[in-house]
């Protein structure tokens, strides 16, 4: 409300007004014919109260400014300009499907034109998914230990908004997770442009990426809201014994923090291995497990995801599945026509293009472990499934660069092969390789790696020589 002053000539009725009229005026016993000011409360609406801006001041919120990619930040900060006289081999991305030499089974892709041409799929489903294509994931992925039903089953437009749904239904600003390192960069984008803190605890790279124990149990607080395991690893390829995860399960336990178990390359693991999914080894962890059809299927652009709620002694009760279910009304659903296609994607691809799949990665992984095992300053950990291998770098041997970002950079100016700098992963000193390129490729971008590191490698006894002249 404003006080305004106005001239208001009055008629003489004999009436004196003191006091106030239905139209906000005061009147103070006004007789006779004159004019008089009177004060007036009038209700002006707010948008004639605002100032007019004088200029355009358009700017981007605080969760746009605080969303980063680490992967991006780096790569888009280094000169990479390939050698001309070197075709390029780009190790760097983590799709199969690149180069064309990975495609995915013919069944798979009738399923796809068969949901098309039904035109059943064209619309709207439920934001969670359609009830039929939710219940295929549910027999697909139900164990004894572990059983699931379709209401256990969130659809996502891809893992990567599974693990976005899972983080905010479990985290508030101000809280806290539990991630690994080397990890999945997403986790700590999606977290930090959310208000949550990272806790990143370390991976052991002498026993094949396992959990140090004791460092993750030392970094929970009554702030910590989820632990997120990822298995098998990227961007490590690492796979955990059972025994292994069973220790992890312990900590959560003990502390009843709820776990978001990435499993996205769940059983793509190298013959002779075996891949525990986590839920049915656990007797009392809530748990948001995480997957998709992007890399088993080999079809990361169709953007299928799921999230598979585990969650025996109701622990996360009603509220979770609701807190998801709104979540996942923002948007409006996965793409219905994958969802049309689910049940006979996951139910017809042949075992035969599993098998398939992953003797090409383990031939692959088995190249290039080979081969930069017996280059001079790079310490290769040979992985047991996903599509990467990590490479430790002897930064000492190699004094004309500072990090693992100029080491990578370089070997893209010099041999023109692009390896991700593991700096993107929180974990210096290392760079990943994808492995899923054609085999010809492989031996070739590890001819050139080797032929990088022996131009630059520095024995540690030619250093102290230098130093002492």
């Amino acid at each position: 409300m404003e006080n305004r002053s106005y001239k208001i000539k009055m008629n003489g009725n004999g009436i004196q007004t003191n006091g106030i009229h239905g139209n906000g005026i005061h009147t103070n016993g006004i007789n006779g014919n004159a004019v008089h000011h009177v004060s007036v409360k009038a209700s002006i609406h707010p948008a004639k109260l605002k100032a007019r801006r004088q200029r355009w001041n358009v700017k981007p919120s605080e969760m746009a400014k605080n969303t980063l990619n680490p992967i991006r930040a780096i790569v888009d900060g280094m000169k990479l300009t390939p050698n001309p006289d070197k075709p390029m081999i780009a190790l760097s991305i983590g799709d199969p499907t690149v180069f064309g030499n990975m495609p995915t089974d013919d069944k798979v892709l009738q399923a796809m034109k068969d949901a098309i041409d039904s035109q059943k799929y064209n619309g709207y489903a439920p934001s969670v998914g359609y009830y039929k294509s939710r219940e295929a994931v549910a027999n697909f992925y139900s164990e004894p230990g572990a059983p699931l039903e379709a209401n256990d089953v969130i659809l996502t437009s891809g893992c990567s908004q599974a693990i976005e749904l899972a983080i905010n239904v479990l985290c508030n600003p101000g809280d806290n997770i539990l991630v690994p390192c080397p990890g999945f960069s997403l986790y700590k984008t999606l977290a930090v442009s959310m208000g949550i803190k990272v806790k990143l605890y370390n991976l052991l790279p002498e026993k094949s990426w396992e959990v140090d124990l004791q460092h993750l149990e030392s970094l929970i607080d009554d702030r910590t809201a989820c632990m997120i395991l990822t298995n098998p690893s990227n961007p490590c390829g690492s796979v955990y014994s059972k025994e292994h995860l069973q220790s992890l399960l312990s900590i959560a336990s003990r502390y009843c923090i709820p776990i978001l178990a990435d499993e996205i390359y769940g059983d793509m693991v190298f013959p002779g291995c075996t891949f525990h999914s986590l839920a049915p080894l656990s007797s009392d962890v809530p748990i948001l497990s995480c997957g998709g059809l992007a890399k088993r299927w080999l079809v990361p652009g169709w953007r299928m995801g799921w999230i598979l709620i585990h969650d025996r002694n109701d622990v996360f009760g009603s509220e979770i599945r609701e807190g998801l279910v709104k979540l996942s009304q923002r948007i409006l659903g996965a793409c219905t026509v994958v969802q049309g296609a689910l049940e006979s994607i996951l139910n017809d691809t042949p075992q035969e293009f599993y098998q398939s799949t992953i003797n090409f990665i383990k031939t692959n992984a088995e190249i290039c472990f080979s081969e930069l095992s017996t280059v001079p300053g790079l310490n290769p950990v040979m992985p047991s499934g996903a599509m990467y291998l990590m490479v430790g770098i002897e930064m000492e041997h190699f004094p004309e660069f500072q990090n693992d970002v100029e080491f990578t950079e370089r070997l893209v100016t010099e041999q023109s092969v692009f390896c991700l700098p593991a700096t993107a992963f929180e974990y210096p000193n290392f760079f990943r390789v994808v492995v899923t390129v054609p085999e010809k490729m492989m031996v070739e971008a590890c001819e050139r790696i080797r032929e990088f590191c022996a131009r630059h490698y520095r024995p540690r006894s030619q250093d102290s020589n230098e130093l002492d002249q």
